[in-house]
């Protein structure tokens, strides 16, 4: 199954399940989606999630990226959907894999 959004209720569809979440981890997961298979720096995601200028934000955008995974993830240890390149930012996969 790909992933599914369904803003109205901000809710993520996987093979996991349905699963709710944050305004936060919405923004973030949207706006990674919308962007799928390119790497997004953390400092863009700030900007376009938060609306305002980023200044040492990687470990708030780590921190939201975790509580996504463990609600979205069959097992957040090893991530299908959202993949991190250290250095240089986050890419989200519709499909797993």
């Amino acid at each position: 199954m790909s992933l599914v959004l369904h803003e109205h209720d901000r809710t993520a569809e996987t093979e996991k399940g349905l699963a709710q979440l944050t305004r936060k981890e919405f923004g973030i997961l949207s706006y990674l989606a919308e962007n799928v298979g390119k790497i997004i720096p953390a400092e863009e995601i700030y900007r376009n999630v938060w609306h305002a200028e980023p200044f040492d934000c990687h470990l708030v955008i780590s921190v939201h990226i975790r509580h996504i995974r463990e609600k979205i993830e069959k097992d957040p240890s090893r991530p299908e959907y959202i993949k991190v390149f250290w250095g240089k930012g986050y890419s989200c996969s519709s499909q797993p894999g």
